[in-house]
This record gives C-alpha cells, sequence and structure tokens, in this order.
C-alpha cells in the first residue's frame, strides 16, 4: 500500500498542511501519490475502469473541499479510503439503477476487456491462447468479486488485494476489527466457492 510506512504518513501530513493553506501543488502531489490505489480500489469495488476512474476523481474533489474537516485522527490514506469507498457505493448504486432501465440488444457487438468490439474469432495461437486464459481467470475473479454482497466484497478489497490491517479496515468501514475478520472469513469462504463454480479452481 503506497502510503503504508511511517515516513509515507509523515509526509502525507506535511502536504495535508500546506493543502489546508491552499497549496494546490502540495494537493496535486497527494493525489499522484493515492490515485492509482484509489482507481485499483474504485475498480474492484464497481468492476469498470471508467466508473473507477470517476470514482477516483470524485473523491479527490470531496478530499480537497473537505480538507479542513481533516483532523488528522486517522492517516490522510484511511480517509481518503473512507471517501473512496462511499463514492464507489454511490456509484454502484447509480450505474445498476441506469442499467435497470436499459433495453438489451441481442445483436450488439462482444467487447473485449478493454472495450473494443470482437468482430473476428480470437487467434488461437499458443501465446494468444495463454493470453485468453489469463483473461479469463482475471476475468473470473472479478466477477467474483462483484458478485459477492457488498459489506463482503469491500473488506477483501481492502485486505486481500490493498493489504490494509485489520484496524485500519475498521476505521475505513467504521466498523469493529471483529466485525472486519469475520467478514473477510465469510468473503474468502464466498471467493473460494464462485471461483470453484467458474473455473474448477480450489
Amino acid at each position: 500500500m503506497d502510503a503504508g510506512p511511517a515516513g509515507s504518513a509523515d509526509a502525507d501530513a506535511e502536504l495535508v498542511a500546506a493543502a489546508t493553506r491552499d497549496d494546490l501543488a502540495a494537493f496535486e502531489v497527494l493525489v499522484s501519490r493515492h490515485e492509482k490505489r484509489i482507481v485499483n480500489i474504485a475498480y474492484r469495488i464497481t468492476g469498470d475502469y471508467e466508473d473507477a476512474c470517476e470514482v477516483a476523481q470524485d473523491s479527490f474533489v470531496s478530499a480537497f473541499r473537505n480538507l479542513k474537516h481533516f483532523r488528522g485522527e486517522a492517516r490522510f490514506s484511511t480517509w481518503l479510503t473512507s471517501i473512496a469507498m462511499n463514492q464507489a457505493r454511490n456509484r454502484l448504486k447509480q450505474v445498476r439503477t441506469r442499467r435497470s432501465r436499459e433495453p438489451v440488444s441481442l445483436d450488439d457487438p462482444i467487447l473485449t476487456d478493454d472495450g473494443a468490439m470482437m468482430r473476428d474469432p480470437p487467434s488461437q495461437s499458443p501465446s494468444a491462447l495463454e493470453s485468453m486464459e489469463k483473461r479469463d481467470v482475471q476475468r473470473a475473479v472479478q466477477d467474483c468479486i462483484s458478485g459477492l454482497e457488498a459489506e463482503f466484497r469491500e473488506v477483501l478489497v481492502l485486505r486481500d488485494i490493498q493489504g490494509y490491517a485489520y484496524d485500519e479496515i475498521g476505521k475505513v468501514l467504521k466498523v469493529r476489527e471483529g466485525t472486519v475478520k469475520s467478514r473477510i472469513f465469510r468473503a474468502r469462504g464466498a471467493m473460494k466457492d464462485c471461483l470453484k463454480k467458474l473455473m474448477g479452481y480450489l
């Protein structure tokens, strides 16, 4: 996790102090330090890269607007992650509502993982097959994550993908550490069952 070490947290604190004095350059540094991690978290929660980028952008805008309310009771990275989680939840609700209203056409072209239209059958060369298998695994993992109930998906992303400590996850989600551990246990079990069903793994 980018802001894990104490030195990194101290650097964040200095940048936050400068940013609260309307130092935009300092806030831009904060964005560059945390953007990749926030986008990754948002992607794992929403399952869509474009949505994740918008969530990250909205999170940083919200963080900047509320920076003067940040009291330093938790690390800046923890506070920012909490904002991002809320933004991701809201985005997910919006997307699900929108998609439930959109008609589905059976004539729509198949899209590849990067959003390009797939017109011809993929190459059957060994390297192409290996690449397809890797994408299949990645997609299966993300599908299983997306299929988890929100409370389990969130702890799994924060713990097993981002490497947050249990107590820090508790601060982000505002739940007790014991609750975090219980949810992670159940999330891992659900992931194992899902991957077994989709891929025959484990």
